[in-house]
């Protein structure tokens, strides 16, 4: 017989977070640099995309999120890549 108790959660309520984040609609592209983007244009982007996220209700669950599974690309959580990389530190391989 199962026990259900012991089985996961659906897996809808990992991720409905996102159903309530304030980017939900918004070009993605905001939160993600096109290839090549520098400078003035960069940071004036990733501003945009911060101010979205400062008024966000999920923001720390997105940072969570971003954070457990080392997002490498974009604003997550009110956090660019840099930042999130300051707080996790280098990435290292297992085994070398």
């Amino acid at each position: 017989m199962t026990v259900i108790s012991r089985l996961p959660e659906p897996v809808h309520q990992e991720w409905d977070w996102q159903l309530r984040a304030a980017c939900r609609g918004a070009d993605e592209r905001l939160f993600f640099h096109p290839s090549g983007e520098r400078g003035r244009a960069h940071d004036e982007r990733e501003a945009a995309a911060k101010r979205i996220c400062a008024q966000c209700p999920v923001r720390s669950r997105c940072l969570a999120h971003s954070l457990a599974v080392r997002e490498p690309y974009g604003v997550w959580g009110g956090l660019g890549e840099d930042e999130r990389s300051a707080i996790l530190g280098p990435v290292t391989r297992r085994g070398r």
